[in-house]
């Protein structure tokens, strides 16, 4: 009886390690303010041959959306794996632990179940955010200029005192380094051969191609210029009129006129900007995947590259994110499984309905933990099998101020959106666009009676989400002047 009591200790304690060893590392890449402008994902301009090259290795999902198309409600939706209308934050000014403090987040789970959690670059967009539940942190940094030119451009804004943001775009004939992204790719090489005996959780913030377009010259010189179309100003035939910002935080940048449409040459000038920074962050991706095969981590690591948000390059005559239109909440997602995973998919496309919300119960899955109640949901089952059916709709938010919220759902093909009143739930106005072959729509067909069925169908879908009958949390807290 002892000696079976003792094959059964050895068994189960030999069966645990194998379980632990088979736990995979996770690698993911969160980049800033990316739309889907990639070469995988179809772009006849954007350069980037490393993205495309992992795409080519997993799974690629072409209807993923984020939660809120603003930096910090969307980060702390993917960490918490909860909605932002669960937390009751909207706005960038808000942090997620002012709030909420015993929300549990991917950070503080996974250090808890033995893996090493590492933090590079822009992760969540309040660096107090759980800065303290990561093993590893490489804080956010600030914007670097390197063309003299535009340093004494800073210099003097100071002197004058006014506001010293710099322009909109530097680009200098300088190593990948000299610019954050490229220090964040050194920080991951580095931190990757100290943990490469470790299980571990890995997120590297790239802030490209956020504002200021700021790349190594070598960047901006694999584009042409004359080849980007500027694209039409005109809005959507009967959009909400707060449904668009002009452009958004642009605006803040020296150099960006006040009044009136930017020109012709600026606006090329931005768009080329957008892609040299997509291009050097593509190369910082090939660096650190390249450092997991010569440590040959790869076999354990599943890789996923996301963005937080989609975003507009001068189309609908507006820039940046801030809305709930397809093109500023559809976003990027790939997935690739750690090459010892033998039933792995590769080089497959997916056409489910997925959102960045599904990121931690997925990553929960994966890994055989045990995690909090989410809004979101693990899919797992669809990376391991492309082809099967995602979520019926996907919902987005976006308020403008206290008093009106926007609520918005998809189902891959058609948008649906109400603008209403935060308090009373009165509709302002509905908005019903086609995407189905563009993320952009120039005509709102709500109200139009050839397209009653589809309305009601989505205002239907919506209102699951966003019953008519509950009120808005609001927790935001108001800018400090």
């Amino acid at each position: 009886m002892k000696k079976l009591f003792f094959l059964f200790l050895i068994s189960f304690s030999f069966s645990t390690t194998v379980a632990q060893e088979q736990k995979p590392n996770v690698l993911v890449f969160y980049v800033d303010d990316l739309r889907a402008e990639l070469g995988c994902y179809g772009s006849k301009t954007a350069i980037t041959p490393n993205i495309d090259k992992l795409a080519s290795d997993g799974v690629m999902f072409n209807r993923a959306y984020s939660q809120q198309a603003i930096c910090a409600p969307s980060r702390m939706s993917t960490l918490t794996g909860l909605r932002p209308e669960t937390m009751g934050i909207y706005s960038i000014f808000t942090p997620l632990r002012k709030i909420h403090k015993d929300v549990v987040s991917m950070p503080q789970l996974f250090n808890k179940n033995g893996y090493k959690t590492v933090s590079i670059g822009k992760v969540y967009h309040h660096s107090s955010d759980d800065k303290k539940e990561w093993s590893v942190y490489f804080g956010k940094e600030a914007n670097t200029y390197n063309d003299p030119k535009n340093i004494a451009i800073i210099e003097q804004l100071k002197k004058e005192g006014k506001n010293p943001k710099g322009p909109a775009f530097d680009m200098a004939d300088v190593a990948d380094e000299a610019y954050k992204d490229g220090r964040a790719s050194k920080y991951a090489i580095e931190t990757l051969h100290k943990l490469k005996d470790d299980k571990f959780l890995m997120f590297v913030g790239l802030s490209k191609p956020h504002l200021p377009f700021n790349a190594p010259k070598k960047y901006w010189d694999m584009y042409n210029r004359n080849d980007f179309e500027v694209p039409s100003r005109n809005k959507p035939e009967g959009v909400y009129r707060l449904s668009l910002t002009k452009w958004g935080e642009l605006k803040g940048y020296h150099g960006i006129p006040k009044d009136g449409d930017l020109d012709d040459e600026l606006t090329r000038t931005l768009i080329h900007g957008y892609h040299a920074s997509i291009s050097y962050i593509d190369a910082q991706v090939g660096k650190v995947m390249q450092t997991l095969e010569d440590l040959d981590l790869r076999k354990t690591t599943t890789i996923i590259f996301m963005s937080d948000h989609g975003y507009k390059i001068g189309e609908y005559g507006a820039w940046c994110k801030h809305s709930n239109m397809e093109i500023d909440t559809r976003v990027p997602l790939i997935v690739s499984r750690e090459t010892n995973y033998k039933k792995r998919k590769t080089g497959k496309t997916s056409k489910a309905l997925v959102e960045n919300v599904d990121i931690f119960p997925t990553l929960v899955d994966l890994c055989g933990l045990e995690g909090p109640e989410f809004d979101g949901k693990s899919i797992l089952s669809i990376i391991n099998k492309p082809n099967k059916k995602g979520d019926e709709y996907a919902t987005s938010v976006y308020a403008r101020g206290k008093k009106i919220m926007g609520v918005t759902a998809t189902d891959g093909k058609w948008r649906y959106t109400e603008w209403r009143n935060a308090k009373t739930h009165e509709i302002l106005q509905a908005e019903l666009y086609e995407h189905k072959n563009s993320l952009l729509s120039y005509l709102n067909l709500s109200g139009n009676k050839k397209y009653k069925k589809i309305e009601q169908k989505m205002k239907k879908l919506l209102e699951k989400q966003f019953p008519r009958d509950k009120p808005f949390l609001q927790n935001d807290q108001p800018r400090k002047k």
